[in-house]
């Protein structure tokens, strides 16, 4: 057993897979999406098909990102253990990875239902470039969680598509979608925050320096947006009033989730317990839905 963690603890640490919250924080818009389409409660085929398809691209973004950063990883903190920064992974094996993660994916949205299987083929085709592309921002851009936000709206748009077979200007997709922007960019900004002082030495870009002094009461608007954007999706379908205790509950939690942020000096665990927390208030929300949509159904 020793020798088989051996062999495999390097791979799930570079696919992430041995951190469960980051891989939920990806599925959750999904979850809510799934829910808040007028067709909700969806099948539990779907869900699994979701569940599989957001663990595979999360798992080529990670490995993506490590490619990138694998010459700076060293330098930070927070990543010098990762399995190519510390050589316990060759590049090439990774790139191989890679290519599975990514034939995966594509597995699973030919295994959708034929209505939608164009579409959602087409938005995947559509979110692999900024995927990829993500983690050399930190490079040349002074807001890479912007990013990040703009590729976790696919999260929304292909359960949506391979849910309804299309995509319209309901206010339902259209406020799942805000919703996962503004939560995106504000949960990452708090990430990037435990890196300020290694990335502002390496010469990396991250909204957490661009933002400054201002960064808690940004990450503090963005959460409020989020809350209101969701509000307006479960609105929008009618949701059971079971629904609105739970929304409102998450929306103080989040803000006060921030009450540590202010200080340049925070201890870095601090960032990684606030990360934590939103998987957990952003799961609380999918619950509501989940239950809210029950009793309507």
């Amino acid at each position: 057993m020793t020798r088989l963690h051996q062999r495999l603890g390097p791979w799930l640490e570079l696919l992430r897979w041995n951190k469960p919250t980051g891989r939920l924080i990806l599925l959750i818009p999904a979850g809510w999406a799934l829910w808040l389409t007028p067709m909700a409660p969806p099948s539990p085929g779907l869900v699994a098909q979701i569940v599989l398809g957001g663990l595979a691209v999360s798992g080529a973004g990670c490995i993506a990102n490590d490619l990138w950063d694998r010459r700076f990883d060293g330098r930070v903190e927070r990543t010098c253990q990762r399995p190519l920064a510390r050589g316990a992974i060759r590049v090439r094996s990774a790139v191989v990875m890679l290519l599975v993660m990514l034939g995966l994916s594509l597995g699973v949205v030919l295994s959708l239902d034929p209505n939608s299987r164009q579409l959602c083929l087409g938005l995947a085709v559509a979110a692999l470039p900024p995927i990829l592309l993500y983690p050399s921002a930190k490079r040349w851009f002074s807001y890479p969680q912007a990013i990040l936000a703009f590729c976790w709206g696919f999260a929304v748009l292909i359960p949506w598509a391979a849910a309804t077979g299309s995509l319209s200007a309901d206010p339902g997709l259209i406020g799942c979608w805000l919703a996962t922007v503004f939560w995106t960019f504000g949960f990452d900004t708090v990430y990037a925050m435990a890196d300020r002082r290694d990335d502002a030495l390496i010469g990396l870009q991250s909204s957490a320096l661009s933002l400054g002094g201002t960064v808690q009461s940004c990450v503090r608007i963005c959460y409020g947006l989020m809350a209101a954007a969701l509000a307006l999706a479960a609105a929008s379908v009618q949701v059971h009033p079971v629904f609105w205790p739970i929304w409102l509950l998450t929306a103080a939690l989040m803000q006060r989730s921030c009450h540590p942020l202010h200080a340049w000096q925070t201890d870095i665990k601090s960032f990684g317990l606030h990360f934590r927390a939103q998987v957990r208030l952003g799961s609380l929300l999918l619950v509501g839905l989940m239950l809210s949509r029950s009793l309507v159904g």
